[in-house]
């Protein structure tokens, strides 16, 4: 039995706290598995129950018009309540005038109205063009979007079950609107997630296979970030008991996030454990220097990502905020798992990392050639694990002697690959091809054949007891503009006058935003009495108010994280170039991969859509930012452990790219698969999100970490490392009690040989 290690001759107070967790945790594995097995059980009971709490994502903006009207219209009218949907009476034989037609619309009509939650039910009048066969009727729904979303399918049961008996099965009900539009994105959405861990799981663990070439350290690897997602799926579990609201976007950014981190974090410290115990070290020796390097970078690659996900707050969507905690959540728990799960892991299961190992055809001779033969009992490490002095190291030689070349070639392929995004449009698709074939899709196909595609109200409140607003002139407004089908005045006698309209056009065309927007901006303040209130709501005005915010928020959202990963970047490399340069670098990928995506609208719109959702610039951009700092980080750290040593920064970037550019390959790889895994989704805006992001990643490890990178910090040399005197009296010192970087003298070596 190896014998424990003593402590470390540092002082505690230097000792990095991931460095000290994780030694921590390898020497009581046993008590911290016992811990996490228990989290697990623990997610695994909240799990059934989650399914059943999480509720679609909200897409009303908090403190819009929108809001606003629909909250005076539930108080004021309970009778069109705080949404308007639609009753989509359909026959394929009955004519509205058959006998049988109309006792299944009165039996439908009264069945629904006895539902709770129902405010009321209102035929609406035929409009010219009308297919004969069909009737709609609006029906007001109260309560929250929970409640609504909850009362749908008894509602949408009790409608087509009165119609059938009525007309003898020749009269169908469908029920579209907003909350049915929310419960079947919920319904895909869990069905997405489903079908891209099916996919994620296996891909990851033949890009793990293949990049540790070990059963054993592939299996270890899966199994930590399988316990991340699961227990942070569970933490939204518990948050969603105590009364949290949890939607299916969450569940999907947490599982997906949660999968990628912990993989990523597991694989790197895994590597660098390795090496260690290639060059000798025992088993809580390798811990040691595993989290005090690797270890340490992932915990603070967690707090970037924590940092930039926040920057997300200042949108006021519920879903946007909500994806903020689950990546919150999700970034947590894999910093967590990174220095307390892993370390416990990885001295329990040390002698099964190498076991099932492929026979890759060369791969004995090669490992003969570079594992040391002094490594003792922990024989059979892969060449990645120690350093390469085959293809990395002659590609960073190669490289850093032709330093100018390959950063203009690197910085055409990213300008070719992000020229497309000046075509890139912005907007909101309802799917049809995903929802074609459900009620809500059929009920929406026959609305918009007959022009009558979904409808508004707009709120007019005055003093209680006085006379309803003069609505006449916008009446007229309305009813002239060839976008709107009908239109309608009510007033409930009190103090509030609302005005119905249908629209021609469907949700998601911008002509229906440009209705609501027409009406506040030219309708109201021209044909209404001055000094009244204006608020419109509807689906029409929601998803105009969605992508406002979203649009006017994006560039406060870009200011926030590239001043976050900025300051982050400066305390965590002390110097004041190498974070302006790793802001640009995650500026062009993103950038280029939003070329792609605008590319892929145009070549497989089946794939991903005529356009993309407003929300994925924001989401996509501070993910990548996240993401792609982890690279920067592993790849500048291992760089400027060996510079603070030795003071040469070309010998130096060849020693860091030739040391991280395997685990980097095989990260990327696996973090590619994962959110790859998303084009398999139905739902056009998880396929994008997931394009986007697998897209960036890729550039990001390929293109940016292995060539662009280290060319231009050959081409700074010593002036990588500059920091100005106060700053670096300012900043913390590094934590390895090695002089900084930027204490040295810039010596730099002429040339590489």
């Amino acid at each position: 039995m190896e014998p424990k290690p003593s402590a470390p001759p540092r002082r505690a107070g230097r000792r990095p706290l991931a460095q000290y967790l994780g030694g921590t945790a390898a020497r009581r594995s046993r008590m911290v598995l016992a811990v996490w097995l228990v989290l697990l059980a623990g997610a695994a009971v909240t799990a059934p129950g989650l399914l059943l709490r999480t509720a679609a994502p909200a897409v009303r903006v908090d403190g819009s018009s929108s809001l606003a009207g629909a909250r005076l219209l539930e108080r004021g009218f309970p009778r069109l309540g705080t949404e308007q949907t639609l009753l989509v009476f359909a026959s394929p034989v009955l004519a509205v005038a058959d006998p049988a037609y109309q006792r299944g619309l009165q039996a439908a009509t009264a069945a629904v109205s006895a539902q709770p939650g129902v405010g009321g039910v209102q035929l609406l009048p035929p409009v010219p063009g009308q297919d004969g066969r069909r009737l709609y009727a609006l029906v007001g729904l109260n309560g929250d979007q929970r409640a609504r979303q909850e009362a749908l399918p008894s509602l949408r049961a009790a409608a087509r079950r009165a119609a059938h008996e009525a007309s003898g099965s020749r009269l169908d009900v469908h029920v579209v609107g907003e909350g049915a539009m929310l419960a079947e994105a919920k319904r895909a959405d869990l069905a997405d997630l489903r079908r891209a861990e099916l996919v994620a799981v296996p891909v990851a663990f033949l890009a793990l296979l293949v990049g540790l070439s070990a059963v054993g350290a592939a299996a270890t690897v899966l199994l930590t970030a399988g316990t991340v997602m699961v227990t942070a799926l569970g933490a939204l579990g518990a948050a969603s008991l105590l009364g949290a609201e949890v939607d299916t976007f969450m569940l999907a950014v947490a599982a997906t996030v949660g999968m990628g981190l912990g993989l990523d974090y597991a694989l790197l410290i895994l590597l660098r454990y390795r090496q260690a115990r290639t060059a000798g070290r025992d088993r809580h020796e390798a811990v040691d220097v595993a989290m005090g390097t690797a270890g340490r970078t992932a915990a603070w690659c967690a707090l970037a990502i924590v940092l930039t996900a926040g920057a997300l707050l200042v949108v006021r969507t519920p879903m946007i905020r909500g994806m903020v905690a689950a990546v919150t959540v999700a970034a947590v728990v894999a910093a967590a798992a990174a220095v307390t799960l892993l370390p416990a892991a990885l001295v329990t299961a040390d002698r099964w990392l190498d076991r099932g190992r492929p026979r890759w055809p060369g791969a004995r001779a090669r490992a003969r050639r570079v594992t040391p033969r002094h490594e003792g009992r922990h024989r059979g490490v892969s060449a990645c694990d120690g350093d390469d002095l085959g293809g990395w190291g002659r590609w960073a030689r190669h490289l850093m002697r032709h330093p100018v070349a390959y950063t203009l070639a690197c910085a055409a392929v990213l300008a070719a690959a992000a020229a497309p995004v000046t075509g890139l449009r912005l907007g909101v698709d309802l799917d049809r091809a995903s929802i074609a074939r459900t009620d809500l899709g059929r009920g929406l196909a026959y609305m918009e054949a007959d022009g009558v595609s979904s409808a508004l109200a707009v709120v007019l409140p005055h003093p209680a007891g006085g006379p309803p607003v003069d609505s006449w002139g916008l009446l007229s407004a309305l009813r002239a503009d060839p976008s709107v089908a009908f239109a309608a005045p009510l007033d409930n006698g009190r103090d509030l006058t609302v005005v119905i309209a249908v629209a021609r056009t469907p949700i998601d065309d911008p002509a229906s935003a440009e209705l609501a927007e027409r009406i506040t901006r030219e309708y109201a303040p021209a044909t209404l009495p001055p000094g009244g209130r204006v608020l419109v709501t509807g689906p029409n005005a929601i998803l105009a108010d969605l992508v406002e915010e979203s649009t006017a928020q994006l560039g406060t959202v870009i200011a926030l994280v590239l001043g976050c990963s900025l300051l982050f970047l400066l305390v965590s490399f002390r110097s004041v170039l190498l974070p302006i340069k790793a802001v640009v670098m995650n500026v062009l990928a993103v950038t280029a991969a939003f070329g792609l995506l605008t590319l892929a609208t145009r070549l497989v719109p089946g794939l991903v859509g005529h356009q993309v959702n407003t929300l994925i610039p924001l989401l996509a951009f501070t993910l990548v930012f996240g993401l792609s700092i982890d690279y920067e980080m592993f790849l500048i750290h291992r760089i400027s452990e060996h510079y603070r040593h030795g003071g040469d920064n070309t010998a130096a970037v060849v020693h860091g790219l030739r040391h991280t550019a395997r685990p980097i390959t095989v990260a990327a790889a696996v973090m590619v698969a994962v959110f790859a895994a998303l084009l398999t989704a139905h739902r056009h805006e998880l396929a994008q999100l997931g394009l986007a992001v697998a897209t960036a990643i890729t550039l990001d490890a390929t293109v940016i970490r292995l060539a662009l990178v280290p060319a231009l910090m050959r081409i700074l040399g010593g002036r990588n490392w500059w920091l100005p005197g106060p700053l670096a009296r300012l900043l913390p010192a590094p934590g390895d009690g090695v002089p900084s970087p930027a204490s040295r003298p810039a010596a730099e070596t002429p040339a590489v040989r």
